[in-house]
């Protein structure tokens, strides 16, 4: 019993002997692999950010074309509109506050001005 269990562990040494010399034939190929291969970034994009994404999109889209259409569109002071003490703003300051406006927009704010009751 004695000498199958030293055949044994001769076999077993053996074997171990060649394991390892596997792994030390094996550590410079694996070392000149990682060398070569350059870091690994991985992105995950789901459904949410893709909707997200394509929601984004839409929204830049619906801002460019609301810039676009009021490209030449001028407002009025907030201050020349104010009634004060429940009197009418100053014409005279309504009508210099459109000067630069042409002739057809002036009509136009005006006839707002009246329907929004503020002159």
């Amino acid at each position: 019993m004695q000498q199958s269990t030293e055949v044994i562990l001769e076999e077993l040494a053996a074997r171990l002997r060649a394991a390892v010399e596997l792994l030390e034939q094996a550590v410079p190929r694996v070392t000149a692999a990682a060398e070569t291969v350059g870091p690994i970034v991985a992105t995950v994009e789901g459904a949410r950010e893709a909707e997200l994404a394509r929601r984004l999109a839409d929204a830049e889209k619906t801002i460019a074309e609301l810039r676009a259409s009021h490209e030449g569109r001028r407002t009025l002071p907030v201050s020349l509109l104010a009634k004060q003490d429940g009197a009418a703003p100053d014409p005279a300051a309504i009508d210099a506050a459109l000067v630069s406006l042409s002739l057809e927009q002036r009509i136009a704010v005006k006839a707002q001005l009246l329907r929004a009751g503020l002159i």
